[in-house]
């Protein structure tokens, strides 16, 4: 593939920095080197000594003073080896993709570890859109990638979706206004990328099925698109693992998908580690961009994370996934029992298969903003109103996203009653 013809001027404009480089290599030098090249701080100054993180199950970490030393140094920008090599042999495990074995310069896989997955999506984005560059998502979507997008001054098409993603009629139908090889002229200005949160979407928790995942990433190769699969929610998925429907990732025969994943659902939201998963010649571009940028992800981080992982293994971190998706999945079913109970007649939803979220419809309210950020809170109960998550945030939403992560039962049976009789108030 040509990449180049993917990246902003400014992207291809970064280069090396020749201090992290030196950096990466005195990582590796051997301990009898003595070293009066590198800025990095002597970690005798630094109060931190030692550090115990005690595990749910009673297990613990232990940073002893040579490990705090490490944990508390600039590192590596992509990410620190051991943690790098752990997520490579977890992408090959659950998604094995094509791109593994092939030549760098041809697409092959590459990680790097982001600031949380938003951090590396950021970065992609940059990467990526210039002025007036056509860009493809399906609308509803997450706010967060809206706020990106826009200031960067693309036009974003907006593909239809329904209970089940996004619908590839749809982006056939918007994809002919160009002809295949379109995308070899510049000045045709055919969409850069499709951007899309293929399982439990935020905000309405639906998920792409393998069919129409098929069919999008071949429409992707006619027309010559990269896919952002951003994917926060994969390990939140409530049917059973084996059943789980292959990624973008896994059926990437061309290195043209860039897929963003995160830790913060299952581990902690709070750590901020996150990776990206995609073709060599894209991520070390995101790389360049982390080195002036946050020099690196947080060292301490990636090594709590990275002990953790190495101590469970893989089978060990299902383990835990399981876990967490059967909470999550209790989670959802009181908030779809307390749905059933006051909002039957009043409101429609799906039954979502995975994430943290239930998207409402309020049926005979157009626009519910006022009902939510205004009566809702009086009553003392905060939900989100539909507006936020499309290009147009301005236009009348008749959708509610509520989320179940958080909240008990018996307190989501409480809020949902208490809208019920907000809403029929304002019928």
């Amino acid at each position: 593939m040509n990449y180049r013809r993917f990246l902003t001027a400014t992207s291809l404009a970064r280069t090396c920095s020749p201090i992290r480089a030196l950096a990466d290599k005195l990582v590796k030098a051997p301990k009898s080197v003595i070293s009066l090249a590198a800025g990095s701080p002597n970690p005798r100054m630094f109060p931190f000594k030692t550090a115990i993180i005690t595990m749910e199950d009673g297990t613990t970490i232990q940073f002893g003073e040579e490990i705090m030393k490490r944990a508390l140094q600039y590192s590596q920008t992509a990410g620190i080896p051991e943690l790098l090599s752990w997520l490579k042999q977890l992408q090959v495990k659950l998604h094995n993709p094509p791109t593994v074995h092939y030549p760098p310069s041809q697409g092959q896989m590459d990680i790097c570890v982001t600031i949380g997955s938003q951090d590396g999506l950021c970065k992609v984005f940059e990467m990526i859109v210039n002025p007036g560059d056509n860009i493809l998502l399906n609308e509803p979507t997450y706010g967060g990638t809206l706020q990106v997008l826009k200031p960067l001054g693309c036009n974003i098409i907006s593909v239809a979706s329904d209970e089940h993603g996004m619908v590839p009629d749809s982006l056939r139908e918007i994809l002919s206004k160009w002809k295949p090889e379109d995308s070899k002229n510049p000045k045709k200005n055919t969409p850069k990328f499709l951007y899309t949160i293929p399982n439990g979407n935020n905000p309405t928790g639906n998920s792409l099925t393998s069919d129409r995942k098929k069919e999008i990433y071949e429409l992707a190769r006619i027309y010559d698109f990269l896919i952002i699969e951003d994917d926060p929610y994969y390990f939140l998925q409530f049917n059973k693992f084996k059943s789980w429907a292959p990624t973008f990732l896994s059926m990437d025969v061309d290195g043209r998908v860039i897929r963003a994943d995160s830790f913060s659902k299952v581990l902690s939201s709070g750590l901020r580690v996150g990776f990206l998963t995609g073709p060599r010649p894209l991520i070390q571009r995101v790389v360049l961009h982390t080195e002036v940028s946050a020099l690196h992800p947080s060292t301490f981080n990636q090594l709590m994370v990275s002990q953790l992982l190495h101590q469970w293994g893989q089978e060990g971190f299902l383990v835990h996934v399981h876990r967490v998706i059967d909470f999550y999945r209790s989670q959802r079913d009181a908030a779809l029992a307390a749905a059933d109970r006051w909002l039957s007649g009043l409101a429609e939803w799906h039954i979502p298969t995975a994430g943290m979220f239930l998207w409402i419809k309020i049926k005979g309210i157009s626009d519910v903003r006022e009902l939510i950020e205004e009566k809702a809170i009086k009553k003392e109960i905060l939900l989100l109103p539909g507006n936020g998550f499309y290009n147009n945030s301005s236009a009348p939403s008749p959708y509610v996203r509520v989320s179940f992560s958080s909240a008990s039962p018996e307190q989501m049976d409480v809020a949902f009653k208490i809208l019920a009789q907000l809403i029929k108030e304002s019928l």
